[in-house]
């Protein structure tokens, strides 16, 4: 099935989408900053470039989008057009993402993946004092 938008437009579109300082990792990285927990942003020397690295706790926390990583939740629904281009590119990103969480785990970083869909307001301050019990938790 063919896209619905021209190149260009189609172009413009995915120009848009940040892959840094997305509105839910500003979400995140807010609430750590009120609890006191320091932090440093993309940490481009660790395996995936991690969101969120705590080094004071040793872990690090993935913010991923519902849809781009392939999460179980109502918001991923598999793209209607363009399937030959969609598929293997989610699948990709899924691979990508259990490649670097097991390399991670081997240099003894403790993994924390946040979803966006776990930051919804009506379960975000739940989901976020989760967090800090999980951060908490890999001190230990």
């Amino acid at each position: 099935m063919a896209d619905n938008h021209s190149k260009e437009v189609r172009s413009m579109n995915m120009s848009h989408i940040r892959s840094t300082n997305s509105k839910p990792e500003e979400i995140v990285r807010k609430y750590l900053f009120s609890q006191g927990l320091r932090y440093r942003k993309n940490v481009k020397k660790l395996p995936g470039c991690p969101d969120i690295v705590l080094p004071k706790y040793h872990t690090v926390i993935f913010v991923n989008g519902c849809f781009w990583h392939r999460h179980d939740c109502s918001r991923f629904v598999w793209p209607s057009s363009n399937q030959d281009y969609w598929r293997p590119k989610i699948l990709r990103n899924v691979e990508r993402d259990k490649k670097n969480t097991e390399e991670l785990k081997a240099l003894g970083w403790n993994v924390i993946t946040v979803w966006e869909c776990e930051l919804k307001r009506a379960v975000r301050e739940e989901n976020l004092n989760l967090l800090i019990t999980k951060i908490q938790q890999s001190k230990s």
